[in-house]
């Protein structure tokens, strides 16, 4: 069989090569010529997988090693009889680390505690349930909204939409992209939601960038009706809006969910997958070595939780990064440097409460 790879999967090379033949290519750029012949893909986000990539090729299964499938056309799919698969939850917890650090970096700019300020979290799934435990451990108060799960659990926890952006001083956004239906989330910040803020808040994607109407945002940061945004996911991807990139607080180029540990989580769950539908015998294939950060072990007597945080991750590097050369938004992600999450960090000495809910792990071993 012939698996055809986006060469910019992390730790994937030797995974098939003894039961399949493998070719690795970018991933913006796979033709139909080129998957003509497979039997399986392994794609990212930039894999448009449709008719014009499919139609006459022999593909049964896709797996992708994303969170979000919105670019694989699952109708075409189920009527060619091909199976495919995401990851979900595979980067979760690097999504939360990248909204602590972008908390943290707010904190200090604006010398305001987050003890003091209200997050409301748009879309409680695996990313938003980490987001919230991460605002908790931080001291702040969380308001969540979450219609799908609402209709299946009851109001309980959540809360419309409505009281979010009445009462939130940040608002962050971890819903998929639905273009249509009851649960549309297609510019879903857009001008009447931003007329409904009350607090002027921060408003943060780490989603999908047709979550922002772009236009929408820029109009109510310039109005003062947004006190700032962060984004790291944004429409036209990558032709970045340069003006939205300009007024925003913090600004990345999709890399919130790129630690080194949730690109292997990804890595994976896409080869099992495989394994499983093609009958391969690499059902529990795993991933050894992961790199080890420089300066691992942190003194707890000497650090904040703030200086913690920003230890494992500052997002001010990659923020600097994309301001510097937006136009190597590819580049960047393609050759993003190494991220660990805070479960490769030990503290010795005194260590708080907090770092520890965190994920932080105590003492030296």
């Amino acid at each position: 069989m012939k698996i055809v790879i986006d060469n910019k999967i992390p730790f994937i090379k030797g995974a098939f090569e003894s039961v399949a033949e493998t070719v690795y290519l970018p991933g913006s750029g796979f033709t139909a010529d080129d998957v003509r012949d497979a039997d399986a893909l392994i794609v990212r986000t930039r894999t448009g997988c449709n008719g014009s990539l499919l139609a006459g090729s022999r593909v049964k299964f896709i797996a992708t090693a994303t969170i979000g499938y919105d670019h694989i056309d699952t109708s075409f799919c189920k009527e060619q009889g091909i199976g495919w698969t995401n990851a979900p939850g595979c980067n979760a917890r690097s999504v939360a680390q990248y909204i602590a650090s972008s908390l943290i970096r707010l904190s200090e700019k604006y010398s305001f505690p987050l003890e003091n300020k209200t997050l409301g979290v748009v879309g409680v799934g695996h990313v938003g349930k980490l987001v919230v435990e991460v605002a908790s451990a931080l001291g702040m108060k969380v308001l969540m909204n979450d219609p799908p799960r609402e209709r299946q659990e009851g109001v309980g926890a959540f809360v419309p939409l409505s009281q979010i952006c009445s009462e939130a001083d940040i608002i962050t956004f971890h819903v998929p992209l639905y273009r249509e239906g009851e649960d549309k989330t297609f510019h879903l910040v857009d001008l009447p939601l931003i007329g409904s803020l009350r607090k002027k808040p921060f408003l943060i994607n780490a989603a999908r960038g047709e979550v922002f109407d772009t236009m929408a945002v820029k109009n109510g940061v310039k109005a003062g009706a947004i006190a700032g945004v962060i984004v790291d996911c944004w429409e036209n991807e990558p032709h970045i809006d340069a003006e939205l990139l300009s007024m925003a607080e913090i600004a990345t180029p999709h890399i919130a969910g790129y630690s080194a540990d949730g690109k292997a989580n990804a890595t994976e769950m896409s080869v099992r997958s495989i394994s499983r539908f093609f009958h391969l015998g690499i059902d529990n294939w795993n991933i050894n070595g992961i790199a080890t950060p420089d300066e691992a072990v942190l003194d707890g007597d000497k650090l904040t939780v703030g200086e913690a945080i920003l230890h494992a991750y500052d997002v001010l590097s990659d923020d600097g990064r994309l301001r510097r050369s937006p136009s190597t938004f590819e580049e960047q992600r393609g050759n993003y440097p190494l991220r660990r999450e805070y479960g490769a960090y030990q503290i010795k000495g005194n260590v708080s409460e907090t770092l520890l809910r965190l994920g932080f792990k105590s003492g030296v071993e």
